[in-house]
This record gives C-alpha cells, structure tokens and sequence, in this order.
C-alpha cells in the first residue's frame, strides 16, 4: 500500500516525495545561484501539490549537474547561501527535506554530501559519500560511516548516495543500525537503469528495510538521466514509480509499523538477523562467526582479488583525472 500515491496518509504511515529534478547545466556562479533557487521553488511546488507530504528528497548532482568540475568557485560550504537557503525552505513549508551538494574541501578533492533538514531548519543528517563512481567521479571518499537518524514522524532514517546502493554491505550497515528507511539518491543516466531497479528491490527485501530511491532526469544536452524514483516496501516490492518525466514528485507511504513488526514476527527469511545467527535450529543462538573470508580481509586491511593484478581501471586517468598521488587519510 503507498496511500495513493502519498494523497492519504495512515495514522502509522510516513509521506515521501522523490523529486525526478531536471538536469541542469551549471558552469558559473550565477547558474549555481539560479539552480539553488529552483530547488527552493521545487520544494513549495512540492509541499502544495501533497499536502500530507513529510519528507522531500532531491536527487543527487540536483544542485551541480553532471559536469564533475571541481572548480573551487562552484564548491558549497555548509555556512554559504545554497545551504543557508535550502534550511530556509525547510522552515517556510513545514517539511523536510533531502538535499544534496558538492562541499568544498580545504583537504583535497571536493565531498560529494547528503544534507537532510528538518521542519524547523535543524539539520539533522550529513553524510558523506563512502562510495564515488570511480573512474567518473572524482570525490574524497566519505570518511564519516552512515549516519541513522530519528527522521519524521519518528522513522529510522539512513540515506546513501548513488553507487553506494550497488554494494549490499551499505544498506545491510544501514540496517545494522536500525534504519527502516533508506533513501538512495543519484545521478544515473539511462545504462544503469536495471542495476538500478534490481539494488532497491534486493537493498529492501534483503534488510526488511524500505527504500526511496530517485535520479536526476532529463538531458543537460551531454547526458540524459533517467529519473526512474521507486519506492520499494520491506518484501522488495515496487509500491511507486516514476518514469522520464523531468519535475515529476513521485510520493508514497511508508508503514515502518509494518516493518516493525516483519523484524519481530518473520521466521522465514528475516535476513537481517539470520546473518548473525546461523542454523539457529540446529545449535542455541546460531552461529555467531564471521564464515566470510573479504569481511575478516577488509577489516584487517588485506583485502585482495585473485584477479587484483589484471585490473584495468585503478585510477581515473580513463576520464581526463590525473593519477593521484596522496593516500587516504592523509593531507
């Protein structure tokens, strides 16, 4: 159930509205002002066309387009006006909302971050990306875990951005902590479509966990992304979807109260606890081991493929970056 489509709300149930944003072309200083104003705008348009509306979420490059410059120019600061502005719209329509910016990083390359303020303007959610679409992006890795927050209407709320959800380990961490939504957003264009598609049902259905996942849409004459917002519920099922439609709000209902439930009461496939506990029939409490050699590897620092040496793409000099010479962790 998605009470038709976010128009009707239950008394357990959450409102989520994906914003399918057009691509826009941001090049200057003034494009990346007039783009801040459109997301402004887009969140009133939002709130008065679903008024039950709880929690909006614009896509991933909403406010920078699919350029991937690094211009310090076009980078954003946490007390500058994009941010300062996109609070601002929180306050004035009473809701809250997912935004997402390029942060300047005095350190080297810029963050590519998550914003989530609430009703009052309070921020109440930065994430980092842990994950860029090497070798197109060029952002710093996100060295700040994933964040789970108490989100509206007092539903555990995670978001990851983009290419974070192709890697089953960032919704089962999100899970982990508790989280019963997860909000993915992105800027994919049109290849990545059923890779798209399958991640949010298996990310659902795989932690009992709901997702909302939404892309950019529409051409900025270069690349054209897809849109393609869903809403899955915890069995990994489509509750809505949208299209190609370039500023189309996809809304839905969430019910963690029945995600709540699936996690207490589900014998069969409850996953998310299995993993801790297995074979709990034959031996008290399951096993409780770590049986996967890459998760024992990646903790120690020694993760390595049978393949490692034969792997083509190691750097992003197939996309115009230069190969960097400074190793993670260090200035």
């Amino acid at each position: 159930m998605n009470g038709l489509g976010g128009l009707n709300r239950s008394p357990e149930g959450l409102v989520v509205g994906l914003v399918q944003l057009q691509l826009p072309v941001v090049e200057t200083p003034a494009q990346l002002a007039a783009q801040t104003q459109r997301v402004v705008d887009m969140v009133g348009k939002a709130k008065a066309s679903y008024p039950h509306l709880d929690l909006l979420v614009f896509p991933e490059y909403a406010l920078h387009g699919l350029s991937m410059s690094t211009a310090d120019e076009l980078m954003v600061s946490m007390d500058g006006p994009e941010v300062a502005a996109f609070r601002q719209a929180c306050i004035t329509h009473r809701v809250w909302a997912c935004f997402s910016i390029m942060e300047r990083n005095p350190e080297g390359n810029p963050y590519n971050v998550g914003l989530i303020f609430d009703d009052q303007g309070e921020l109440k959610l930065y994430y980092r990306k842990l994950h860029p679409w090497v070798p197109v992006e060029p952002w710093e890795p996100g060295n700040f875990g994933i964040p789970v927050i108490d989100g509206p209407r007092g539903v555990r709320l995670a978001l990851i951005i983009c290419h974070d959800g192709m890697f089953p380990e960032m919704a089962r961490e999100c899970a982990y902590q508790g989280a019963e939504l997860m909000l993915r957003t992105a800027g994919y264009t049109a290849p990545i479509r059923h890779a798209w598609a399958i991640t949010n049902q298996a990310n659902a259905f795989q932690n009992l966990m709901a997702t909302a996942s939404v892309c950019m849409c529409g051409s900025d004459g270069t690349f054209d992304s897809m849109g393609e917002a869903m809403v899955c519920d915890h069995e990994g099922q489509v509750v809505a979807q949208g299209g190609g439609r370039a500023d189309e709000v996809v809304c839905a209902e969430i019910r963690p109260d029945l995600i709540r439930q699936a996690r207490l009461h589900w014998g069969v496939e409850n996953n998310i606890y299995q993993l801790g506990h297995r074979g709990y029939v034959a031996v008290q409490g399951g096993a409780p081991d770590c049986p996967y050699s890459f998760m024992r590897d990646l903790v120690a620092g020694r993760y390595r493929l049978p393949w490692e040496d034969e792997v083509e793409h190691v750097d992003g000099q197939s996309c115009g970056f230069a190969p960097p010479t400074r190793r993670y962790g260090s200035t």
